[in-house]
């Protein structure tokens, strides 16, 4: 069977993933193409560098299940299925099986290799993409880079604005408000990779993942009735979106959905920032200043006058990793980057000035806060801006 591959590269990173399906290779390049180049390659001049081979293969799956079964292994839980893992200690193979899931895996970290089998398209598509970025987030980190949990949107000249935050802070919020309401480009949802450059920067590259937005966002953007028309056109969104949203958005009714204390939202992917909304993307940039958001029910959205510097809590580490452990032994490090390199990142960021602000549960006034400035437009970037005006695309143009 003809065999198709597409390369990513990003940084000097790159990860070729490898199938005869074709589902899977347009999946990849539709997921990491907006944010990092991804270009399909004939699959015979595969031959060096990490590589992610998938096929939808039964019996291939059966093998490894197999296998995984008749040896000594350990459960863990990785994109939230259970994950049986058994390794070979004298080769460093690691294969492992997901019954929820039925795909199956064998990783050999020491040649930058691994192979996913499954027994539907989608899923074994699913699977390679994450993988496929886990190895870029392995070369990443050991070329020094860190991840930040940030949202970025980027101005005139690359110049970043990072809004930070702990989850349910409002970075998202922020940081699609400026992109869709602003004129700034969308450079990355929830998590940034972040290095220090040699002119006493920080460069910023996106974390490639769907967005999760609730469905009052989606409606205070002015995107609900977008989406409502291309789902009943036949589009549809990402695959991981409860049913109970995707009923909701086609019924007209952006009422926020629960689970327990958890709210159900609409997954939107990378590429339909730009073709179902009209907002701009950006492949990187170099951070000029910092948002920290938080909300807070019955608040008009302000600035606030408080100070605030980047934690350890703000960086992602090993510890708070909780979705993708390194099981496949893909990154060789801290999933995070390494201590030396986030300390380094912190202390560049502090220098950069930022604002606090605080949001209300009216997205309707955040959005016209955010977008508007607090002071008419104005821009204040000497010091420290707890106080100031809001910034514009236009004035990240200089430092």
């Amino acid at each position: 069977m003809t065999a198709h591959a597409v390369r990513l590269e990003s940084a000097g990173a790159s990860v070729t993933v490898v199938s005869p399906e074709r589902a899977v290779i347009d999946w990849s390049a539709r997921y990491f193409g907006p944010w990092w180049k991804a270009a399909e390659v004939p699959s015979e001049d595969v031959c060096a560098g990490a590589v992610v081979t998938a096929a939808v293969d039964t019996s291939q799956y059966d093998d490894v299940a197999f296998d995984v079964a008749q040896h000594p292994h350990t459960s863990t839980e990785y994109a939230r299925a259970r994950l049986l893992v058994a390794r070979d200690v004298p080769t460093g193979t690691v294969r492992a099986v997901s019954p929820e899931q039925v795909l199956a895996y064998r990783s050999q970290p020491g040649t930058g290799r691994l192979d996913v089998f499954g027994c539907h398209a989608e899923g074994v598509a699913t699977a390679t993409a994450r993988l496929a970025r886990e190895m870029m987030r392995g070369q990443l980190l050991r070329d020094g880079w860190a991840v930040l949990h940030a949202s970025a949107v980027v101005g005139e000249n690359g110049r970043a604005v990072l809004t930070v935050g702990s989850k349910g802070a409002g970075k998202s919020t922020t940081a699609l408000t400026l992109a869709s309401s602003a004129g700034f480009r969308l450079l990355a949802n929830d998590r940034v990779f972040v290095r220090p450059n040699d002119r006493r920067g920080v460069d910023v590259l996106p974390w490639p993942s769907a967005a999760a937005l609730g469905l009052g966002l989606l409606k205070a953007l002015g995107w609900f009735t977008e989406a409502r028309k291309r789902l009943e056109a036949g589009e549809s969104l990402h695959p991981t979106q409860a049913d109970r949203v995707t009923e909701a958005i086609r019924a007209g009714d952006p009422t926020p959905l629960w689970e327990g204390d958890k709210e159900q939202k609409a997954q939107v992917f990378p590429d339909q920032f730009p073709d179902w909304f009209g907002v701009r993307l950006a492949t990187e940039g170099e951070a000029a200043a910092l948002v920290f958001p938080r909300i807070e029910a019955g608040v008009a959205p302000a600035v606030e006058e408080r100070d605030r510097v980047l934690e350890a809590g703000d960086f992602m580490s090993g510890v708070t990793e909780d979705r993708y452990p390194d099981v496949f032994g893909l990154l060789g490090m801290d999933g995070g980057g390494a201590v030396g390199a986030r300390r380094e990142v912190a202390r560049l960021l502090a220098k950069l000035p930022y604002h606090r602000v605080v949001l209300g549960h009216d997205l309707v006034a955040n959005s016209r806060f955010l977008a508007t400035g607090t002071r008419g437009g104005g821009v204040l970037f000497g010091g420290h801006a707890t106080g100031g005006t809001w910034c514009s695309p236009q004035s990240l143009t200089t430092s």
